[in-house]
């Protein structure tokens, strides 16, 4: 059953009129209720990979952190500079919870932060010496690193350091690669731009720069997997059960040799479509390679992923295919049995970076939950077309929504439930209102996969029925509380 469409296309229109008239104009183009007409031809009137209004409280990130802190940063084995003053290497320092094989220090730099720290004299006389001097020092401290990188912040790009020639010089003296990401903040309108430039490093520095000993029919890459909390393990598990060969992650638990030989497989599976896309259509060109957008949030979509991959492959791997979801079925089902009682009927609210924001709703409605809600930090217009056949009708689709307009939403559309990044989590906290930080799982995870959403689903219950919310009263603060909720 669908929700009611004018009634929330005039929600909107009351929230939007806070805004002065040539604001109210911008953020409108920003929204699109879900009807009939947009499921069923992708129709998307909705604006986005635009700049953010000034003064409106974007959720973006940017360049640098699409670059270092989702496409380079998790690549295991090599020490990633970031390169500029200290602040957004200190932001990034914890990652997104990419976990990795291998030893800190020794052969897994994922959770190391290397900064240049730029002080002022840096800014007025450049800092490319010093980047030759930490380098010299990487590779001294760490001589198990394959490789280096070089994330440009901000003043980097102002003031002009040549990043590509002190990065020629070194790779030659210290004989390992190192590769220059001009990722500089300022560029483009949101993170996005960023996951493009660390791509194009990839390809022009490393992609088909090494052969593979062996190859098969089967072997397969995982692109656009940053294994939070474990994803890509999870992910990896299935395909390896119906009897494909993973020969490259990226960039979850991956390494350069992985980005190196990635042109010698058979199919590349892209998870994350908005940070790698750019990957796997370069590669289908370059090498002849196909690739599949797949969904393993929840049973449901991580069954017909299954089906669909299979499919691209002979009777062996259909047949394993059927097997593995036979193996699991009854465990899923018990796991939906025990937990959609206590979660069916409750509303969801989303607004995420990349694929979860659509990825994620079948895990979502396979629990019962209806998701009334949901939009992205930096999408494109192929994202957003994505979608709604996803959604429900009279749905809200959003772009780039400021804080304003999420708890505007949240509290008129009562929902039980949001999910979005860190930086939201503890105002819906203070509003009464249940949270799942799901850019890197809340401290959990993983969510992929038949053992994902075991996980996903326990967690979910465990946020929605907390006894914590009653213990919330409104007041003048604006809290909300829902009489009944708890355990």
């Amino acid at each position: 059953m669908g929700l009611d469409i004018e009634a929330n296309e005039q929600l909107i229109g009351e929230i939007l009129k806070a805004y002065p008239e040539k604001a109210r104009k911008d953020r409108q183009k920003h929204f699109q209720v879900n009807t009939p007409e947009s499921i069923n031809s992708c129709t998307c009137t909705l604006k986005s990979n635009m700049k953010s209004r000034p003064g409106v409280m974007t959720i973006r990130g940017c360049a640098y952190a699409g670059s270092k802190g989702v496409v380079w940063g998790p690549i295991k084995d090599m020490v990633h500079i970031s390169h500029g003053p200290v602040g957004c290497g200190q932001y990034s320092w914890g990652t997104r919870r990419n976990y990795a094989n291998g030893m800190l220090g020794i052969d897994n730099f994922t959770a190391m932060q290397v900064t240049s720290d730029f002080q002022e004299t840096d800014i007025v006389f450049g800092g490319d010496k010093k980047l030759e001097v930490i380098c010299r020092e990487i590779k001294e401290m760490f001589p198990l690193a394959k490789g280096i990188s070089i994330q440009s912040e901000c003043p980097v790009g102002l003031i002009g350091d040549d990043i590509e020639a002190v990065s020629k010089k070194m790779a030659a003296e210290l004989g390992i690669p190192i590769i220059p990401v001009r990722c500089e903040g300022f560029r483009g309108v949101s993170q996005s731009l960023g996951h493009h430039i660390a791509n194009d490093a990839i390809r022009d520095f490393i992609m088909g720069k090494r052969e593979l000993a062996e190859t098969g029919p089967y072997d397969i890459n995982i692109i656009g997997d940053y294994n939070i909390g474990g994803d890509a393990w999870a992910s990896r598990i299935l395909l390896e059960e119906m009897g494909l060969r993973v020969i490259a992650q990226w960039s979850g638990d991956g390494t350069i040799n992985e980005l190196a030989i990635a042109h010698k497989a058979k199919l590349n599976l892209i998870h994350c479509h908005r940070s790698m896309n750019y990957m796997v259509t370069t590669m289908e060109k370059e090498y002849g390679i196909p690739w599949l957008e797949y969904n393993f949030f929840g049973p449901t979509k991580t069954a017909e992923s299954l089906r669909k991959i299979a499919a691209l492959f002979d009777e062996h791997i259909q047949e394993n295919c059927e097997k593995v979801i036979a193996k699991y079925e009854a465990e899923m089902n018990a796991i939906i049995h025990k937990y959609k009682p206590r979660l069916e009927g409750k509303k969801v609210m989303l607004l995420i970076g990349g694929l979860r924001a659509r990825h994620t709703l079948g895990a979502y409605e396979d629990l019962g939950m209806e998701v009334v809600a949901t939009g992205y930090e930096f999408a494109h217009k192929d994202d957003y077309e994505k979608t709604f056949p996803e959604m429900k009708e009279g749905s809200i689709i959003m772009d780039d929504a400021t804080a304003y307009e999420l708890e505007e939403l949240a509290q008129r559309l009562d929902i039980d439930l949001m999910g979005s990044g860190v930086k939201e989590k503890y105002v819906y906290h203070k509003m009464g209102v249940p949270f799942r930080q799901m850019h890197s799982w809340d401290y959990s995870g993983p969510y992929h996969g038949y053992d994902g959403f075991k996980i996903f689903a326990k967690d979910m219950d465990m946020t929605v029925n907390s006894p914590v919310w009653t213990l919330l009263k409104p007041g003048k603060s604006g809290l909300r509380h829902k009489e009944g909720a708890g355990l």
